[in-house]
């Protein structure tokens, strides 16, 4: 535990400031790409049309069963074969873990939104947040546009970072496989559509079981990031709002991260949307806070995730030097 705490640790540190290089994905595949193809594969063989609905939820079960069987099998034999190489096996280990981790990439993505209005005015951020949400940019005006880059910001947090750090903690490669392999099934195939409401159903199910923990832990993050780019009354309202209304959200767990978020900056997010000309009427999260979100919201969202990610780092830290001592 001690060795995985340490090597999390450092790979959350070279992710944060190096992230993933893009010279790199471009000449090999990244991982979550094999992990895609993989998926794809399965939902080209056994999600067929003609296939009744109990058929479809019985495939699409079995079959992420097997790939997350085989996921956790390959975390296993990779971390075998570094375990004799000693520090040159951990320093491989850290940059493994790093690849997975989204702390860089994910900030540069939503800080790419706030450059976008700057820059571009409401195409621009249209453009700029149309990479990051499902919803239609084209409905969208200015404090739209600086709604979905906060909150898809604060939920990524939890899905692309507390998650698969929580993952790697608990079940070292295995884990962090099996949890990046769920989800991005999830992101592919766990939609209530005619065509994934039965292929995509334990998918989906069990995303929202691996992601249950690291969304409650997601808000002490945020709290804590929050007490340092805003100071202690912050960081109670970005707790306080996320226990009153991480509920109002239609997700088990988006809610969590996103309504911490808006205590944290004092505005309302979430509310009707439009997703792929379909209407989602939803409560506002803190209801109570400024209704027209902003650039500057942007930015202090941005100083406040990258707060919380130091937080994590520093918790990964202590727990690792804590374990040692034991």
């Amino acid at each position: 535990m001690t060795e995985t705490l340490f090597i999390l640790f450092f790979a959350l540190v070279l992710d944060r400031f190096v992230g993933d290089p893009d010279q790199l994905w471009r000449r090999v595949p990244h991982p979550v790409v094999l992990f895609g193809k993989a998926i794809g594969t399965m939902d080209r063989f056994l999600n067929g049309k003609r296939l009744s609905a109990g058929i479809r939820r019985f495939n699409g079960a079995a079959g992420i069963a097997v790939l997350l069987a085989a996921s956790l099998f390959l975390g296993f034999l990779l971390h075998r074969l570094l375990a004799p190489l000693g520090i040159i096996g951990a320093l491989i280990e850290v940059v493994i873990v790093a690849v997975f981790l989204a702390q860089k990439s994910l900030h540069d993505h939503v800080r790419a939104v706030s450059i976008g209005l700057r820059q571009g005015g409401i195409e621009g951020g249209r453009q700029a947040v149309s990479m990051i949400v499902g919803r239609d940019p084209a409905t969208l005006d200015e404090p739209a546009v600086c709604r979905a880059g906060i909150e898809s910001l604060a939920e990524n947090f939890s899905d692309g970072v507390v998650a698969p750090a929580f993952w790697y903690a608990l079940l070292g490669l295995p884990g962090l496989f099996a949890y990046k392999m769920l989800n991005t099934a999830d992101s592919m195939i766990g939609h209530k559509n005619e065509k994934y409401l039965d292929f995509g159903r334990a998918s989906a199910r069990l995303d929202d079981l691996a992601n249950w923990p690291a969304a409650r832990l997601s808000i002490l993050f945020i709290a804590a990031g929050a007490w340092m780019a805003r100071g202690r009354a912050a960081a109670r309202l970005a707790i306080g709002t996320a226990l009153r209304d991480a509920g109002l959200h239609r997700s088990p767990n988006s809610g969590w991260p996103e309504a911490a978020m808006a205590g944290a900056l004092g505005i309302g997010l979430a509310g009707p949307r439009i997703y792929g000309g379909t209407r989602v009427d939803e409560p506002m999260m803190n209801a109570s806070g400024r209704t027209v979100a902003a650039v500057a919201d942007i930015d202090l969202s941005l100083r406040i995730f990258y707060a919380a990610c130091a937080a994590l780092a520093a918790a990964v830290l202590l727990a690792a030097f804590l374990s040692a001592l034991l």
